[in-house]
């Protein structure tokens, strides 16, 4: 009689028992988590018999930490540093995963090989440097792949070689030692120099991709750079798609799809607070969180599922404990939530127009607050003509501000066309400031430009000129303020007075006003953001059916559909759809 012994820190047997339908969903399947301390034996009571399990070697014949067992019903269980896998395989094989369960959907959709470690079907090649603008002192090609060394060396030639024999190495010869650089040549299929080069290897799993990889440092004109990846076109690589280095860092477990995403915010940040905040979710400041999350919700559907076989043998939940852990799940997820907007603004930036009639002082409000001469200032009315644009910077949220034209009836065509101009300004941008000259106060010319450019976006009425006002003028002007500005500040130019008071307007009309002044250490794009809604609902099931006395076995659905979420925001289970998504966002050369 064969026995089959599992121990567990409390749970027993109950967690085999109940593994499939914790681990599976429809045909994907989706790992659970176990205790640190998970230990099990698998044998048989009959020395004659074969054993239930027998352990997987690798191709070595050595048995890894993460050891695949196979039985005689052709399913593998796969105990994986605390981690629980069930595997189809087939009559011909089986396939042992090691350590990165993202493989088993394109495992199904047939993309990856049955192997025992994902290995890429070729070796790509890529421009790594920007091309298209004036060429720099150095630019990079890049190869990845399995074959990354044995196409460089069909290509580079080391200035050592040069002084040995011919018959001494061949042209395939080269053995880089890893993270050591070697200068010398690349030569075409022709054998002609193309460049000189300094060769960079990376061997796996020591570089970015876990793969081979190879950097040849080149002169930095686009010619020199296309002239070498051609050659190594020619040597055997193909022209890598767009994100598919940082792709295979993520299916080779380098990166999770969180930090793979936030990769892509770092080269395309347009702000200091933009790089530090991704730069701080390439580190795996979110990911914790989502990971932390993902272990709370399968740590507690394993404690109520343990209950559902073993009610007399266990002690009851404690109901007030349980809510108490939904409850600080729950604000993780909206503090989470909270940076979503100001993500939104990091990669979009923010325009704000500033409108009003001729002659209010708009150019001027532009140049001191951009600390620039940007605009031209004159006392003639109508001076500016056309959009002036000018950057600054709010919480680490790039601005662009617009200077528009005086918006009045004239005859002018080239006025009439700026005023045009000015109108679709104020309607595109995210927050319009109307300009009013405080010494003349408010005229019927500024309400008739309120009705034109009243929108149900943020407004806020600045009166400028205040230096030159008086103080009846500003009181008359305060107590003007209409129902459709957010704010009002008195401003000057000149002095410069107010302008502190402007920009905190704005951030408190958007929200800002709540970030740190270095901004959030990482912020949630629109899909995490998606999933983090998703969990945030589930949960508030959840706490809903506790304090309804729903039967415990309706909690785990919720708790199943709040770690499922999680695990599409790291990638765990995720979709060939998100991936491609996702990926299709990056340059070439990442």
């Amino acid at each position: 009689m064969e026995l089959l012994l599992f121990s567990f820190r409390s749970v027993g047997v109950h967690l085999l028992r109940h593994a499939a339908p914790i681990i599976t969903r429809g045909n994907r399947i989706i790992t659970k988590p176990t205790s640190n301390n998970l230990s099990f034996l698998l044998f048989s009571s009959s020395s004659s018999s074969s054993p239930l399990l027998k352990p997987r070697a690798d191709s070595s014949g050595q048995y890894p930490p993460e050891t695949g067992f196979q039985n005689s019903n052709s399913k593998t269980l796969i105990c994986l540093n605390g981690f629980l896998s069930f595997s189809i395989v087939s009559e011909k094989g089986s396939f042992v995963f090691k350590g990165d369960e993202r493989f088993v959907g394109l495992l199904q959709s047939g993309k990856v090989a049955e192997d025992d470690a994902f290995r890429s079907s070729s070796t790509i090649a890529a421009i790594v440097t920007p091309i298209g603008g004036p060429p720099g002192a150095v630019g990079i090609v890049r190869l990845s792949g399995d074959k990354a060394v044995e196409v460089a060396g069909r290509v580079f030639r080391p200035a050592k070689k040069k002084r040995r024999k011919e018959s001494d190495c061949s042209e395939d010869s080269w053995r880089p030692r890893s993270h050591f650089v070697e200068y010398g040549v690349v030569v075409d299929s022709k054998g002609n120099v193309v460049d000189e080069v300094l060769a960079v290897p990376m061997l796996a799993p020591r570089s970015y991709t876990r793969e081979d990889v190879i950097e040849l440092q080149c002169h930095g004109s686009e010619v020199c750079l296309r002239r070498v990846l051609r050659a190594c076109v020619d040597a055997g690589a193909r022209l890598a798609e767009p994100g598919e280095f940082t792709l295979r860092a993520f299916l080779n477990g380098r990166l999770d799809l969180t930090q793979a995403e936030n990769v892509e915010k770092l080269i395309s940040a347009k702000s200091s607070a933009a790089a530090d905040a991704a730069l701080e979710g390439i580190q795996g400041g979110f990911s914790s969180l989502v990971k932390s999350l993902r272990s709370q919700c399968i740590e507690l559907l394993t404690e109520i599922e343990a209950r559902l076989d073993f009610e007399d043998e266990m002690p009851p939940l404690d109901t007030d404990l349980v809510i108490s852990r939904i409850n600080k799940m729950s604000e993780d997820v909206e503090s989470a939530l909270d940076t979503a907007n100001y993500d939104k603004l990091l990669q979009t930036g923010l325009q704000v127009a500033i409108v009003g009639r001729p002659n209010v002082g708009k150019s001027s409000l532009l140049n001191a607050w951009s600390k620039s001469e940007r605009a031209i200032v004159t006392e003639v009315a109508g001076t500016t003509r056309d959009v002036v644009e000018a950057s600054v910077t709010l919480r680490g949220v790039p601005v662009t501000l617009l200077d528009t034209a005086g918006i009045r009836e004239t005859n002018d065509i080239v006025e009439r066309i700026g005023v045009e101009r000015s109108e679709t300004a104020a309607k595109l941008a995210d927050v319009i400031i109307m300009a009013v000259n405080a010494v003349e106060g408010w005229t019927e010319e500024d309400t008739e430009l309120l009705h034109k450019i009243k929108s149900d976006k943020p407004m806020i009425l600045v009166m400028n000129k205040i230096d030159s006002a008086t103080p009846d003028t500003c009181e008359q002007l305060g107590d003007k303020k209409e129902e459709a500005f957010h704010r009002s500040v008195f401003t000057s130019a000149v002095t410069g007075q107010g302008m502190e008071e402007l920009e905190e307007a704005i951030l408190e009309i958007l929200g800002l006003d709540r970030v740190p002044s270095g901004g959030h250490q990482w912020t949630v794009n629109q899909r995490q953001c998606e999933q983090l809604v998703r969990t945030k609902e589930a949960l508030e099931r959840l706490r809903e059916a506790i304090k309804d006395e729903i039967p415990i076995d309706f909690w785990t659905i919720e708790l199943r559909e709040a770690a499922l979420a999680l695990a599409q925001i790291s990638g765990q289970d995720v979709s060939e759809e998100v991936l491609s998504s996702v990926f299709a966002k990056f340059c070439i050369g990442k």
